[in-house]
């Protein structure tokens, strides 16, 4: 069975190549499709801090996609995953998600910060983020993944999860 999906919108602005870190430091916006939607689609958005966004690698080709396990960015002192255990751009599907800092809504275009997406990626769907529907209890995660993050974002986001 096959699922179609139609992006209700576009990253536009910010990186042009997906570079594996400092993503915090990125600024861009979510541009809805003017066919689709009005503004109204975004009311009461801009109430929430931060956003869950789901979008599309597109610029992954179909014949990199992984359904194996592989080493996380290929580094040897790092061990052998599932595609499943990792959120890499070459999984199956190809999608992508993840929480931006809301800056703005002005229109139909959401200006969001910290997005791990590049110009032109195709957004599937947004959601507000709210505190109900985060992890209930410890998360749990190897130590290969907190060294992975350390840097992604940028800065001490670990240390200092909330961002202040």
């Amino acid at each position: 069975m096959g699922i179609e999906l139609t992006p209700i919108g576009t990253v536009v602005g910010g990186r042009v190549v997906p570079e594996d870190d400092g993503w915090d430091a990125e600024t861009c916006e979510i541009r809805l499709d003017p066919e689709r939607f009005e503004a109204s689609a975004l009311v009461g958005l801009a109430d929430f801090s931060h956003v869950e966004v789901v979008y599309h690698f597109h610029l992954v080709d179909e014949a990199d996609v992984v359904a194996s396990a592989r080493r996380p960015r290929g580094r040897a002192d790092w061990p052998e995953v599932g595609i499943f255990a990792q959120r890499g751009r070459v999984r199956p599907n190809r999608l992508g998600v993840s929480v931006a800092r809301l800056i703005g809504i002005e229109g139909l275009a959401v200006r969001v910060q910290g997005l791990d997406a590049v110009d032109g990626t195709p957004v599937l769907d947004l959601k507000p983020v709210l505190s109900g529907f985060l992890p209930r209890g410890p998360v749990v995660e190897p130590a290969w993944s907190l060294e992975l993050m350390a840097s992604y974002w940028g800065g001490d986001h670990l240390a200092n999860p909330a961002g202040d």
